[in-house]
């Protein structure tokens, strides 16, 4: 399982132009069954995602196809988990 941080750069600005690619993007995520959660990062710094059934290397092919990473909106951070105990209704991310 992985989260993601995309943080936004000095280029935020230019995100307008890019926001309704960039949530179609998040919706294949969401309809290939990778993402779980997606949401804003407090204090407008950018967003998180949480995925699951992938390698990091396919997650970081998908990242890469961001519309805001590739316009240098967001840099992507990948932090791997190994989730050891979930509550009961998590309970499938220990497969």
């Amino acid at each position: 399982m992985f989260i993601v941080l995309l943080r936004f750069s000095d280029n935020k600005a230019q995100a307008a132009p890019w926001l309704a690619a960039h949530r179609a993007w998040l919706e294949r995520g969401f309809d290939d069954g990778v993402f779980l959660l997606a949401g804003s990062l407090e204090t407008k710094q950018g967003g998180a995602i949480l995925a699951h059934q992938t390698t990091r290397e396919q997650l970081a092919e998908r990242l890469a196809a961001d519309p805001f990473v590739q316009a240098g909106v967001v840099t992507a951070e990948v932090i791997t988990v190994s989730p050891s105990k979930t509550a009961d209704t998590l309970s499938f991310l220990l497969a």
